[in-house]
């Protein structure tokens, strides 16, 4: 890779290193010069950028992003759409993040432009939870750091998963002691079932019985057949001679470690009845603050049952007594986690197709299928989180012509007051959860879903990319990606421009995402455009 000043006439194809502005000309870091760009830079003045040309052996950094994630990225995964060289990994379900740390390590240690970064191992992460996201430090990487990093993620099971919580059934044993009143035992009760239904198991049986080796033994052998068994003792574990181990072993147990380097929760016993996992509880786990209990049930309930060394690996991090959040996980306080953002897609199809001589455009076939229904399908087969379809025109034969797709239909009213009418009747449908809106175009039935998987990528309001808006060779198109912030002057615009008038006021918040797809430039407005579709579409 080449970095440094270029002659402006040496500059097309070139990569910016930094962003330019200069009048009413605005040119972002990392945008591949055009020759218009190059034509503009030189009437505005500027005889030299500051710029880099990627050598042969180069593997420009979206790409080399994406190959680095595909090979980390394990079960429980989803791998986002590269953006600026980085590529974000998010959790599909609930459950416990997974790590092979070494090899992680390893792939940090090839080159310096290759990064990744991910959330601690065994950290209990949420559907849409950000987990890690692999970072190309410049522009480009070089191909033999990529090709090293391939090969180590592929050196075994990938290094980087999800265990989904298993929905465990759970059995608990308490022993009493005189003197311990029934009241402490039935808040260990209510507190052990809202740790396992947190995890989305249940507590299916509970029992007493007197702290006594005998009388434990009987309540164990007893006990129904469950994925998990707890015992409470009134009385703290103190070697492995005592009442909760001796119990365990005459009922045919195995015990196989007491204790644990976590505090609180050092007076943990593992052991094995038989195919079943039972634990002997700490004291602190009759408290909904975290504990070392947590970090097994948690395991447990993955589906990954820590071993005996495992729990003896637990010290490093395990002083969870002084930690801030330790008395948040069940106090409804825990702030959200980082999480992909929710962008709902908005095909807009209720125009009236005025210059198409009568007919409506969308409802032609192409390929057997109706124009808008490759619109549709693209916003169905991207990252977005939700498809609303906005009718009118013939409302409901482009309802028809759609059924059976997993989408929303909004009808507007008034469709002959033009584009923004029917943006308005679909912003208004937007969920209250969501994040933004990408604005697809019914009449564009060659954008693919993973321009619109682009644009989420890049949507980031508080670095400044609240407006995305995809590229090619210089030239902005569509869909549009818009931060819920601008809704309410989305919803105040007339007539039959949509909403690009905003772009331009709103510099300062515009991400441009260049992608190499003519079709975001591709709209069907006249028959002769249509008529070429259909020619195209017949030697496809």
């Amino acid at each position: 890779m080449r970095f440094g000043p270029l002659p402006i006439d040496d500059a097309e194809g070139a990569i910016l290193a930094h962003s330019l502005r200069c009048g009413d000309l605005t040119f972002k870091k990392g945008r591949r010069l055009s020759a218009e760009d190059v034509t503009a830079l030189r009437a505005a003045g500027i005889a030299t950028v500051i710029a880099v040309r990627l050598d042969a052996d180069d593997v420009a950094e979206d790409a080399a992003a994406e190959r680095v994630a595909r090979t980390v990225a394990g079960s429980g995964l989803t791998v986002a759409a590269p953006f600026t060289g980085r590529v974000n990994l998010f959790a599909t379900a609930r459950g416990l993040l997974r790590l092979d740390t070494a090899r992680l390590d390893a792939i940090n240690l090839i080159d310096e432009s290759v990064t990744i970064a991910t959330l601690p191992d065994a950290s209990v992460v949420e559907p849409g939870q950000m987990v890690a996201t692999v970072k190309i430090i410049p522009f480009a990487a070089p191909e033999s750091a990529v090709a090293r990093a391939e090969a180590v993620a592929k050196a075994g099971s990938p290094p980087l998963c999800v265990a989904a919580f298993r929905p465990l059934s759970v059995a608990l044993i308490q022993t009493r002691l005189p003197g311990l009143k029934d009241s402490v035992l039935d808040k260990t009760v209510a507190v052990t079932r809202d740790r396992v239904e947190a995890l989305g198991g249940s507590l299916v049986h509970e029992t007493r019985c007197d702290h006594d080796e005998t009388a434990l033994a009987a309540r164990i052998n007893a006990a129904p057949k469950v994925d998990l068994l707890l015992i409470a003792g009134a009385s703290a574990i103190t070697d492995r001679r005592d009442v909760l181990p001796a119990a365990i072993e005459r009922a045919g147990g195995t015990v196989e470690h007491v204790g644990m380097p976590v505090d609180p929760g050092n007076l943990l016993l593992l052991a094995r009845r038989g195919d079943t996992p039972v634990l002997g509880l700490p004291g602190c786990a009759r408290s909904p603050k975290l504990n070392g209990f947590d970090w097994v049930l948690q395991r447990i309930a993955a589906g990954v049952p820590p071993s005996r060394r495992d729990i003896m690996r637990m010290g490093v991090g395990g002083l969870l007594a002084e930690i801030p959040s330790r008395p948040l996980p069940r106090a409804g306080a825990a702030v959200e986690a980082p999480r992909a953002p929710r962008v709902t897609a908005l095909v807009l199809a209720a125009g009236r197709s005025s210059r198409m001589g009568g007919s409506n455009k969308l409802l032609a076939a192409v390929n057997g299928a109706p124009l808008v229904a490759r619109a549709v399908d693209a916003a169905l087969a991207s990252q977005a989180q939700g498809v609303i379809v906005v009718t009118g025109h013939q409302g409901d034969a482009v309802e028809l012509a759609l059924s059976g797709k997993p989408v929303r239909f909004v009808r507007n009213p008034d469709f002959a007051d033009g584009l923004s009418a029917s943006l308005r009747a679909g912003l208004a449908a937007v969920p209250a959860d969501a994040d933004a809106v990408v604005v697809c175009l019914g009449d564009m039935p060659r954008v693919r879903a993973g321009v619109i998987d682009r644009l989420i990528a890049a949507f980031n309001p508080l670095e400044g990319r609240a407006i995305c808006v995809p590229t090619t060779h210089g030239k902005q198109g569509n869909p549009v990606l818009w931060d819920r912030s601008f809704f309410a002057d989305m919803a105040g615009l007339t007539g039959d421009s949509g909403a690009k008038r905003l772009i331009g006021q709103h510099a300062d918040r515009l991400c441009e995402v260049a992608v190499d797809d003519a079709g975001i430039l591709y709209d069907v407005d006249t028959p002769e455009l249509l008529a070429d579709l259909l020619a195209q579409s017949r030697a496809e």
